[in-house]
């Protein structure tokens, strides 16, 4: 899989690369079960038309950008794991459209045009609620006028759980109320964010996601060996490990979280947070 960096210097070079393709669009933080119907969907027309497959995606997040940084996002992956993740789906090329203030501006008619229709999209498929240009005007309902009927599109309905639309903001509110237990059934897996431990001090990196301050249960591992243990999520959202971790998992550590744990306190169940 190529992973291209998009924005405005170069996007004139890599329109001029593109090959005819199918490509999913929207933000794929997380990967979640209704990403992932995406971009079977996609693949599934690719496949079909015989046709490379690719991926839109775009960083920051919008809503950071669009508020002009007033909201924060909290991340559920770095780009890193996001384009492992999508090679292992099958995705030829990943496309990481730089989000600023001037990209914002584009009229739907202009995204479509510069992004989708000279990149050698043929057909697009994303899911219902994905919107495009300026004030988010543009919608899957006008994408094949807006390309002047050079470009199909597959509109993939509301994924649900629990009642509610999969996405990526009910994850992160599961993760902000330490609800973790709770996540497979959005994600398809537990939460997994990986750390460095320096011996001392458990380290998360960049664009991840704690979980509510609390304790947890959770696996901690790195390539060869996993233990069970417990993590204390502190108030500054620092790491503190209940249980000695061995020093031969010193370095690369990755903490998968199964469940908060419940505490008594004056003989009532509470909830760390």
């Amino acid at each position: 899989m190529e992973t291209i960096h998009l924005n405005m210097s170069n996007l004139a070079e890599w329109q001029k690369r593109a090959r005819p393709n199918v490509m999913a669009l929207g933000c794929f933080d997380g990967l979640h079960h209704g990403h992932s119907r995406v971009i079977k969907t996609a693949l599934q027309k690719a496949e079909e038309k015989q046709v490379s497959l690719s991926v839109m995606s775009f960083f920051p997040h919008p809503k950071t950008v669009i508020s002009k940084g007033k909201v924060h996002i909290h991340y559920l992956m770095p780009l890193e794991e996001k384009e492992a993740k999508l090679r292992e789906m099958g995705v030829d090329t990943f496309y990481i459209v730089e989000f600023n203030q001037e990209f914002a501006g584009l009229s739907p008619e202009e995204f479509v045009t510069n992004y989708l229709v000279e990149f050698g999209v043929v057909h697009a498929v994303a899911g219902f609620d994905f919107s495009y240009g300026c004030r988010g005007a543009g919608h899957l309902d006008r994408l094949g006028d807006d390309s002047e009927g050079l470009i199909e599109v597959t509109k993939v309905a509301k994924v649900e759980c629990r009642g509610e639309k999969v996405s990526s903001t009910c994850i992160r509110e599961r993760l902000l109320t330490g609800n973790v237990e709770e996540l497979p059934d959005f994600l398809g897996q537990l939460y997994e964010i990986k750390c460095e431990w320096d011996g001392v001090i458990l380290r998360t990196q960049p664009f991840y996601t704690l979980p509510a301050p609390g304790r947890y249960f959770v696996t901690l591992k790195n390539e060869s060996s996993s233990i069970q243990s417990e993590l204390l999520v502190k108030e500054d959202l620092s790491l503190l490990c209940v249980k000695d971790i061995p020093s031969f998992m010193k370095g690369r550590v990755s903490i998968v979280w199964h469940s908060r744990i419940l505490e008594e306190t004056n003989k009532k169940k509470l909830l760390i947070s």
